[in-house]
């Protein structure tokens, strides 16, 4: 549950992020969005992660890439939008569909798009006619070889239970190690240096 607990809060500052910092208006029920897709996760797990520790598998996530230190606000958030899209990608398929429960699977995938629809009204007030869309190309990259990875890491273990358990946790832990970049968003400058 203290597990639990500590997953759901970094996802409610991952969330909260943009709306304070961006100066765009994200709407209000987008931190409860927020917090029922991380229980929704939680609630996914049809079966204990300890049967599946042989199936444990590093798939590299881009720490650096949501360090983003080195990265402009607009770049950060498209860090985000790329990892939220990259997730309803994940979750929104004809095999995910058969590994979890529908309903709980479906309330996750809404979200998701919830979410995107938020991110992207703020995207499109924050990049300026200025602004390159280029800047945002490298770090979503990273983002999309991470996803890349965990799609061939499905696909090698035949889509097994214990691979769609090992994924949803990682999932989560890739929510919860983007909470850095989300208090960088918070900040007021448009440089997302060391704080």
């Amino acid at each position: 549950m203290a597990l639990l607990l500590s997953l759901l809060t970094a996802l409610v500052v991952i969330s909260y992020g943009p709306g304070g910092a961006l100066g765009c208006d994200l709407p209000q029920n987008h931190i409860l969005v927020s917090r029922k897709n991380f229980v929704l996760l939680g609630q996914m797990s049809r079966i204990s992660s300890i049967i599946c520790l042989k199936d444990r598998k590093d798939f590299r996530f881009p720490q650096d890439m949501v360090d983003g230190s080195q990265f402009q606000k607009v770049q950060a958030m498209s860090v985000l939008h790329e990892m939220l899209q990259q997730t309803f990608n994940l979750f929104h398929t004809e095999r995910s569909s058969a590994a979890w429960n529908t309903t709980l699977l479906d309330e996750l995938c809404t979200g998701l798009l919830r979410q995107l629809e938020d991110l992207d009204t703020c995207l499109e007030q924050e990049m300026g006619e200025e602004e390159s869309v280029l800047g945002t190309v490298r770090p979503t990259l990273a983002v999309k070889r991470y996803f890349r990875g965990i799609h061939l890491y499905l696909k090698e273990k035949n889509y097994s239970d214990c691979a769609w358990e090992i994924v949803r946790m990682e999932i989560v832990r890739s929510f919860s190690s983007s909470t850095n970049l989300q208090e960088r968003l918070r900040m007021k400058d448009g440089d997302l240096g060391s704080p």
